[in-house]
């Protein structure tokens, strides 16, 4: 049951087994070694042609050639272990990066780009969307990293494959105290297991320690200024990198942005509000074409249906991708999945079609892509991570009575999603390490524009939050851009006019006017 559904749009692995067929992995990134008197600002990276993905990364084949033929190349920096003992043991941190393709007198510097999650490997995420980011290469080096816990990174282990397939199988909207119980029990016993797998990395896997990182990265990589390109939860740790280094930051873009405004609580029910949104959206859709909807004569009777499956499988489990079969828990799973993307409403509309008649088998695979399951049964480690950095950074600890009381507002907010969002707060209650704080500080005065970019149709990082975020970097600060569209973010959307925004920031330093709307 993962903490949040913050994923970036795009990756959707398992579905198709394509989206990362070309992602890539770095040398080990593992931690232990001692820094000693070495000054980490000073250290050189050894760039070297990438291997394939770890297994925490999400495995796979070694990147392609760019389009161009040239290659990508990985390398590990040295960091802190402990930012508060600078000085002490070190980690590594997986990076990975392609050098700009333009004239030397053009470059930039480098733009790091972090995908979200929290949790997500950058450097297996970087090469599947190479092809979209060409015109930016032309003036920068493209470079991204997993984030200290998460792929290489010396990454939060927990339960094993086999486990985990037990633990998503489990029912993770309980409806009487036996279930209740079954599922707290079940949580704490995944909590326990990262603390006994992960104990040393735990305590330092806070977006505050991630950003300390990318300031180092800046300095290590030869940039005066951090040029940074965020999605999803990549906007919070670029906000809160804004608030610890204002005066370094470069040209920052936001994309599918959080409201760092918010509760843990106030988090999950947006996102209750923000799926069914989607929802909606995709059963208006279906039913708008000239064809007849094949799951429903109108948006309500598509939801009902939706409603329904739920309902029975919540009972009878139907057979999925065998030998597991396809419960209430992996069908939400895979349907909030197919909600990231306006490009996979057509695998949602199959998956309940097959489904109806019996076969679970599409719906469970959108949502091993959801828990980082490839189709050789091994899961990345990005469901740890997720739960290690959200449980590290929010002080909150609901408990089942917590989330009973709050069942109500959250069936209001969403009939289908409602409860897997609600009990998916527990997911820290038993968590070895205390949050940081209620939510994340991210006021940058003295920082330059920003721009944050807020979808509409957003299921994951529901549009309000672009505007918080802008309110909460500042004045002069947060530059506020509409898109009204679908899915989880904007910019890989290919609308142009978010493009021509984003590029004509990034590349010339125009500023797009506050308030600009892109449909």
């Amino acid at each position: 049951m993962p903490h949040s559904l913050r994923l970036r749009a795009g990756v959707l692995t398992a579905v198709t087994a394509l989206v990362l067929s070309a992602s890539a992995g770095c040398s080990d990134g593992s931690g232990g070694d001692s820094g000693g008197e070495e000054d980490l600002t000073a250290q050189k990276l050894d760039w070297k042609d990438c291997p394939a993905p770890s297994g925490a990364e999400g495995g796979g084949a070694a990147p392609s050639p760019l389009p161009d033929g040239d290659e990508w190349q990985c390398a590990t920096m040295k960091a802190p272990l402990d930012w508060d003992d600078p000085r002490g043991d070190t980690i590594g941190v997986a990076l990975i990066r392609a050098e700009s393709s333009g004239a030397a007198d053009r470059r930039i510097g480098s733009l790091v780009f972090n995908f979200g999650g929290p949790g997500g490997s950058g450097v297996s995420t970087l090469p599947a969307f190479g092809q979209d980011y060409a015109k930016l290469r032309t003036r920068y080096d493209l470079v991204s990293f997993d984030p200290r816990g998460v792929g290489r990174s010396d990454p939060v282990q927990c339960l094993d494959d086999k486990q985990l397939d037990a633990y998503f199988q489990q029912d993770a909207t309980p409806d009487d105290q036996a279930e209740r119980t079954e599922l707290l029990e079940n949580t704490e016993e995944f909590n326990a297991a990262c603390e006994k797998n992960s104990k040393k990395i735990l305590p330092h896997v806070r977006t505050t320690d991630a950003a300390r990182d990318m300031d180092l990265m800046r300095q290590v990589l030869g940039d005066e200024k951090l040029y940074y390109f965020g999605f999803s939860y990549g906007t919070e740790l670029g906000g809160v990198y804004a608030h610890l280094f204002p005066r370094k930051v470069g040209r920052a873009v936001f994309d599918a942005v959080v409201d760092p405004t918010q509760t843990g609580e106030q988090s999950s029910l947006g996102q209750a509000k923000g799926f069914q949104l989607a929802l909606d959206n995709f059963a208006e859709d279906c039913v708008s074409k000239t064809e007849d909807c094949p799951i429903g004569d109108t948006a309500e009777d598509v939801k009902s249906r939706i409603a329904k499956l739920l309902k029975d499988l919540d009972r009878r489990p139907i057979p999925g991708i065998l030998p597991r079969r396809l419960t209430e828990t992996a069908a939400t799973g895979g349907i909030a999945q197919s909600l990231y993307s306006k490009d996979f409403w057509e695998y949602l509309t199959e998956g309940l079609e097959q489904a109806y008649d019996g076969d679970g088998r599409l719906l469970m695979a959108l949502s091993d892509s959801l828990n980082g399951r490839d189709e050789n049964g091994r899961y990345s480690n990005i469901g740890a991570a997720n739960t290690a950095i959200s449980c590290a950074d929010d002080k909150a600890r609901y408990d089942s009575a917590d989330v009973e009381g709050r069942l109500p507002e959250f069936r209001k907010a969403s009939p289908v999603f409602g409860d897997y969002l609600a009990w998916s707060m527990v997911s820290c209650t038993d968590w070895a390490v205390p949050g940081a704080a209620g939510h994340p500080d991210v006021s940058a005065p003295g920082a330059p524009p920003i721009l944050v970019i807020g979808n509409t149709g957003d299921p994951a990082t529901p549009y309000e939050g672009a505007g918080k975020m802008a309110e909460a970097l500042g004045k002069g600060v947060g530059v506020e851009l509409t898109f009204k569209g679908q899915g989880h973010g904007a910019y890989d959307s290919k609308n142009k006019c978010v493009r021509g925004a984003v590029d004509g920031y990034l590349l010339n330093g125009k500023v797009p006017a506050a308030g600009t709307v892109c449909s």
